[in-house]
């Protein structure tokens, strides 16, 4: 009984409560989709209104306020514009344009990214520099010299002036993001094949080019859409009108007394439009693989 009273009297302390872990409001998540919305409208939206503008009349074009629908869906517009207005031909050319410019641009860059980046020799430091040096020099600057070039060797009138410039102008990007991406790469992986006997043209084409296959392609879009979308390089050599690329034969869209044929012209751009998103859509999934293989520093 004694040791039950002069037993020291025990405090009742409160319980610990669950920690809870906040989960972000229902106004948040609301306001974030709000926000994700409002994107696609803006994105979606001026792509719709040009493919249904695509299928409008001059008549409709001129007399119809710009957001009303076509009367009918017909496809004239399409068919006078892959054909009387020559778009077939202009895509073909874009095509001969881009295709070498493209496959030179990827080549020579990524094989210059790995020999500043990989291998070690003296000076790659001072060269890399130059090649920074290039990204910073506008390319109006370099059009009437080439221009002149071009005329006293002969190349006027082919599409050699187009593959040389569009090559001469991507390649300084190319190379610096190309160099970037190679120094994510671990070392110890060039160091084995090199232990293996693998040379550098072998430890180059074997090892380095599969590693940045995903750069690879996340150049390869950035490089082919500023040659597809170019006007002023295409627009100053392509002297014959049977040179011309999509971008220059899209202003050639005039009728009889000089109006503009707006409904061939809506359907070409639809189709220069529609076939470089259907691309961007197959390959997107790499694109991102390469921006997130290009923001890792090893």
């Amino acid at each position: 009984m004694t040791d039950t009273l002069t037993a020291p009297r025990r405090e009742l302390l409160p319980s610990p409560r669950p920690a809870t872990v906040r989960k972000p409001g229902r106004t948040r998540r609301l306001m974030r989709n709000l926000l994700v919305a409002l994107l696609v409208v803006v994105e979606v939206t001026p792509l719709l209104w040009l493919l249904l503008s695509s299928f409008k009349t001059q008549s409709e074009f001129v007399n119809d306020p710009a957001w009303a629908l076509p009367g009918k869906w017909d496809f004239h517009n399409y068919t006078d514009a892959w054909t009387t207005g020559h778009v077939a031909l202009y895509v073909r050319n874009s095509l001969l344009a881009t295709a070498p410019s493209l496959a030179l641009i990827i080549v020579l860059g990524t094989a210059a990214g790995f020999a500043l980046e990989v291998m070690i020799w003296r000076g790659r430091h001072q060269v890399l520099l130059v090649f920074l040096v290039g990204i910073m020099v506008p390319s109006q600057m370099i059009l009437l010299p080439l221009f002149r070039v071009y005329f006293q060797t002969g190349l006027s009138g082919t599409m050699w002036p187009l593959i040389i410039t569009y090559t001469a102008v991507g390649l300084p990007l190319t190379v610096f993001m190309m160099a970037t991406y190679f120094r994510a790469v671990p070392r110890e992986i060039f160091e084995a094949a090199t232990l293996d006997g693998a040379g550098m043209l072998t430890a180059f084409w074997r090892i380095g080019f599969p590693v940045v296959r995903n750069a690879v392609f996340t150049v390869a879009l950035v490089q082919f859409f500023f040659i597809w979308n170019d006007l002023l390089i295409s627009l100053t050599f392509t002297t014959n009108d049977d040179l011309r690329t999509i971008q220059v034969g899209l202003l050639n869209f005039t009728g009889q007394y000089g109006e503009t044929a707006y409904g061939p012209l809506f359907a070409a751009i639809s189709i220069n439009v529609v076939g470089a998103l259907v691309l961007y859509l197959l390959i997107n999934q790499r694109i991102i693989k390469g921006l997130t293989a290009g923001a890792v520093k090893g």
